[in-house]
């Protein structure tokens, strides 16, 4: 089992039933790759860095509390919202895309985990409906459309949370996607927490819930 190994230098307080969900976690999804495309074929060798530990950055950043609920919007084959689930059972996640075929996997691997924080519906996020307290995503789609997307899904209230928002995973050079936006996010370098060279140009940006309605 590569994942637990290759988590265990980062969370090292990972317990066992977390532990034993990694090393399922990576059998399942080579398993489903040979099925349905969920990522490519050539990349499942790099699955613990390039798609675990990637999805677990946002718990370097996030203050998950007991009870607080996700929502995972273009989760695809689950990231990062199954791996986030894995670490912490105590938060609820929503898993959503509008691809059935990736959702029934998904299911299907949440049901072999026994993951019982997990949801996943087939839905384009403008359909969903729902208050969550955070947003997360994967490049799914860019800032600005996964902000709008995200429209009337946060729990705002008269003073949320300063850490509860959006949240999204992005690569590359952000200068022209976050125009206009700049001063009202604050962007994470991954390469701050993991040291393999995948995350040098990963980046963590963050949307405070309250600025969503700015």
């Amino acid at each position: 089992m590569l994942a637990p190994d290759c988590l265990a230098r980062y969370f090292p307080g990972l317990d066992l039933l977390a532990a034993e969900r990694f090393g399922q976690l990576e059998d399942l999804y080579c398993f489903w790759n040979e099925r349905i495309n969920l990522i490519s074929r050539k990349d499942i060798p790099n699955l613990c860095i390039n798609h675990i530990l990637h999805s677990l950055s946002l718990a370097r950043v996030i203050p998950f509390g007991r009870k607080d609920t996700v929502l995972d919007i273009g989760t695809g084959g689950g990231f990062p919202g199954i791996p986030l689930a894995i670490v912490f059972p105590d938060v609820h996640f929503t898993l959503i895309d509008s691809i059935g075929k990736k959702i029934r996997v998904v299911e299907s691997i949440t049901r072999e985990l026994g993951l019982e924080n997990v949801s996943a519906f087939r839905s384009r996020a403008e359909d969903f409906e729902g208050l969550f307290h955070y947003v997360v995503s994967r490049a799914a789609c860019s800032f600005r459309d996964l902000v709008k997307l995200s429209e009337g899904k946060l729990f705002l209230g008269s003073e949320p949370s300063p850490s509860y928002g959006i949240y999204c995973l992005k690569g590359g050079d952000l200068k022209e996607e976050l125009t206009g936006w700049k001063t009202r996010v604050k962007v994470f370098d991954i390469r701050n927490f993991f040291k393999e060279e995948y995350f040098l140009n990963k980046k963590i940006v963050f949307l405070p819930s309250a600025e969503t309605r700015a």
